[in-house]
């Protein structure tokens, strides 16, 4: 899998774009499997960075979704309350929500998709 260089990635399995829209990656959505829920903050909502801000339910469990960097809410994919398969079907289209991101440097901290690349490998590798 190659994954999008155009957004930094958590090693929870976030991703994150510069202009602070947020989803999970498709290793994410694959580990879950079938996505039954997604459950997001309100707009206005403030989430800091890998604090848990809403949760992924699938056939095989809930999951937490970790904000990459600390942000307001700006948007959230309403779609997804509807659609929640949206995000297995295109886990790197389907975003989540979308920030203001408090301070631009955290995105500096986060891995390239490279790195997350090679995380992943070395995660199914043990």
């Amino acid at each position: 899998m190659s994954y999008p260089s155009d957004r930094r990635y958590t090693k929870e399995h976030e991703w994150i774009t510069a202009d602070g829209t947020i989803g999970i990656t498709d290793h994410a959505q694959d580990s879950l499997g079938d996505i039954v829920f997604v459950e997001l903050p309100k707009v206005g909502t403030e989430i800091a960075t890998a604090k848990p801000f809403g949760t992924v339910e699938s056939v095989k469990a809930v999951s937490d979704l970790f904000a990459p960097v600390s942000g307001t809410v700006t948007s959230v994919n309403e779609d997804l309350a509807t659609a929640p398969e949206t995000v297995n079907k295109d886990a790197h289209g389907a975003w989540m929500v979308k920030i203001k991101v408090k301070d631009p440097s955290e995105l500096n901290a986060l891995l390239s998709a490279a790195d997350y690349e090679k995380f992943v490998s070395e995660e199914a590798a043990h």
